[in-house]
């Protein structure tokens, strides 16, 4: 889903903020939780739906959400704010906190979905039980907005969540294998582009690009960079100590995607990272102008030099097909193939 305008312009003027602070993802972080791994979900068993962001502005979204889940072989559970509505937002910040810390108690909800992207899941991060969370441990997955409870989540209770399709994403059989392998057999997932089309002599719908050679392992962190980036200076992001980070974004024209990841080195993040990957820039284009650094440019210039195993093109981001991710799982990359390997379980 596309970011609501209101976050593209937040203050990051927190940029400069050190992350000394933040909690580590490591075996145990400064809080002193440990890294816990969801429970995994139980065949035939009830997926919550919940709009921690924005509103849906289709009624059409909610009856395609429990149909995906139904049609994955699950029962859905719907928030009973999901249809709710104030501005942009699906409800108020308390009506989509409440939705959300209620599915993580529900003892029959054994996974979260969240129904879409847009703008606002940033606002409800104070008001989440993390003490009970940690406690009612269960997969949750989505991506864009989303992104800012993955790291909340992460950071705050040291739990893996997953950076996948919303409940309103079209579900292709590729999401639906990328479901099957992760939560159903619990598969040590190896994330490699598809190969080229049959009526292509070499792959250029799923090229990926070496920007440094080498391998890497740690922990992955990251999602949508303008969600990331607005979480500077906050609580709400963890260590980026020895991590894997993965980006993505839509919508933004390279000077603005320059001007993030200035963010990201400015606080220090990008000299702690053991890896970087960058997946899908949808309609990053520059605007009309007296000329434009090139996605190129702007990597050469942040990530190169850090002399750190890196690539672009990873199907990660708001495209048609794109990986379902453990964020916070050990994770190895192979710059020189574009791969990314699970090294761990990601349920307990």
């Amino acid at each position: 889903m596309h970011k609501r305008s209101f976050l593209k312009s937040l203050s990051i003027l927190a940029a400069g903020a050190s992350l000394t602070s933040a909690p580590l993802i490591g075996a145990q972080n400064s809080s002193g939780h440990t890294l816990i791994k969801p429970k995994a979900l139980t065949k035939g068993g009830t997926i919550g739906v919940c709009s921690p962001s924005a509103a849906t502005a289709e009624h059409a979204d909610i009856i395609l959400a429990k149909g995906v889940i139904e049609a994955l072989g699950y029962k859905a559970r719907l928030a009973p704010n999901i249809l709710a509505r104030r501005g942009h937002l699906a409800g108020t910040d308390a009506m989509r906190a409440n939705d959300l810390n209620n599915l993580f108690s529900d003892t029959d909800v054994g996974a979260i979905f969240c129904l879409r992207g847009g703008s606002g899941a940033a606002r409800i991060l104070p008001l989440l039980d993390y003490t009970m969370i940690r406690n009612n441990p269960k997969p949750l997955m989505g991506y864009s907005d989303i992104t800012a409870l993955h790291n909340a989540l992460l950071a705050k209770t040291g739990m893996i969540s997953f950076h996948g399709p919303n409940a309103s994403s079209e579900w292709n059989p590729f999401h639906v294998e990328q479901f099957k392998s992760l939560f159903e057999a619990r598969k040590h997932m190896h994330y490699q582009n598809l190969p080229k089309a049959d009526d292509e002599l070499v792959n250029t719908k799923y090229l990926t690009q070496t920007i440094t050679a080498g391998k890497a392992t740690g922990r992955l962190i990251g999602g949508n960079l303008t969600v990331l980036t607005a979480l500077a200076g906050s609580n709400y992001l963890p260590d980026f100590n020895g991590a894997i980070l993965f980006l993505e974004d839509i919508d933004e024209a390279p000077y603005r995607i320059d001007r993030m990841m200035s963010t990201l080195k400015l606080m220090g993040a990008l000299d702690k990272i053991a890896g970087f990957v960058f997946g899908d820039c949808n309609e990053c284009k520059p605007g009309r102008g007296y000329g434009s650094l090139t996605l190129d440019d702007i990597f050469a210039d942040y990530i190169k030099p850090l002399g750190i195993p890196a690539y672009r093109g990873a199907m990660i981001g708001h495209i048609k097909r794109q990986f379902i991710l453990p964020v916070g799982a050990l994770i190895e990359l192979d710059a020189n193939k574009g791969t990314l390997k699970m090294r761990e379980a990601a349920f307990s």
